[in-house]
């Protein structure tokens, strides 16, 4: 096995984000870890102090993961279309990590501690924009809107939770098409 030298914090959060999405939360132990990136046990504790600081690792490389997609997001002269695409990549990030999405999202029965400033940096993009279309002061009120409905269509989604037929897709197009004009001033 490599000495503990060999084995980065990058190299810990990367395992255990992928522990994370393969096996889901209960799973992912110090144990877990140390077994993907070839080091005992003990060793990972020289580099992260217990399994909470773990998680609570785990979450910031995705709260900064969806962050980065959201500012990826090329903007427009159409904040309406602007919002839709951010509503498109929240919901392409959620696809793509459910797993850490339902962490950051306040999913999970354990305590997330968050870090204000990276939630603010990550959703800068969608505060930019509804203040485009809310107006400065109805910003936050917007986003937080915004964020709601996407959080509870994903989360019925990926709970399989819509069981009444129809077209999912054309429902989240309904409902961000909806929204944006709703939130428009």
């Amino acid at each position: 096995m490599p000495t503990p030298e060999r084995t980065s914090l990058d190299e810990i959060i990367t395992a255990a984000r992928e522990i994370l999405e393969a096996d889901g939360l209960d799973r992912l132990t110090m144990q877990a870890v140390a077994e993907r990136v070839g080091v005992r046990a003990p060793s990972l504790y020289k580099r992260v102090r217990n399994r909470e600081a773990l998680i609570s690792l785990v979450a910031k490389a995705t709260v900064e993961d969806l962050g980065a997609q959201l500012h990826a997001v090329p903007r427009t002269a159409d904040p309406r279309a602007d919002l839709a695409e951010l509503a498109r990549a929240f919901r392409s990030f959620a696809h793509a990590r459910p797993a850490g999405y339902r962490l950051i999202l306040g999913w999970t029965p354990e305590a997330v501690p968050t870090d204000t400033d990276m939630l603010t940096e990550a959703s800068a993009p969608v505060l930019e924009v509804t203040a485009e279309l809310a107006g400065p002061d109805q910003a936050l009120n917007a986003a937080r809107l915004f964020t709601a409905w996407g959080n509870g269509f994903i989360s019925m989604e990926l709970a399989g939770a819509f069981n009444l037929g129809g077209d999912v897709e054309a429902a989240f197009e309904y409902g961000i098409t909806r929204l944006a004009e709703a939130i428009r001033q």
